[in-house]
């Protein structure tokens, strides 16, 4: 791999209930739990971070392949959820759910599209055989 950027980011504290900030301190953030974990929710959480960093790692990915394909992504949108959960044994792993929405595009275009973003994006490419991306274009509405 030809490294173009490297990011640097140090957590302390008590890892999920701590903070973390990257070394140019451009991000700083308050870590803790969430309630649904027994946290006070009081910060954010690895998950929420991962689930930003894809929705948008996503969307540059999908932008790019659009202006391959000469096509109109005006108005697109990346959301992305993370679901944490037990995996046995006492390990724990993630899946993804992107929706990704492309208002200007019929169904077909939009489905390639998304499927040429999920094989150029380095989070999708990351995730790949090991964490569960289910992938959804959102409904658009079609003027009458």
């Amino acid at each position: 791999m030809k490294v173009l950027y490297t990011a640097s980011a140090t957590a302390t504290g008590d890892g999920r209930d701590g903070s973390a900030r990257s070394d140019d301190g451009k991000l700083v953030v308050d870590l803790a739990s969430p309630v649904e974990m027994g946290g006070d929710g009081n910060g954010t959480n690895p998950e929420q971070l991962f689930a930003a960093g894809y929705a948008a790692c996503f969307h540059s990915a999908l932008r790019i392949v659009a202006r391959r394909a000469k096509a109109d992504v005006t108005g697109s949108v990346v959301s992305a959820e993370v679901d944490l959960g037990a995996v046995g044994d006492g390990a724990f792993g993630i899946g993804v759910r992107l929706e990704i929405s492309l208002p200007q595009l019929g169904a077909q275009e939009a489905k390639e599209l998304v499927d040429a973003a999920h094989l150029v994006c380095p989070y999708s490419n990351a995730t790949r055989g090991n964490v569960d991306v289910q992938l959804t274009l959102a409904p658009t509405e079609v003027a009458a």
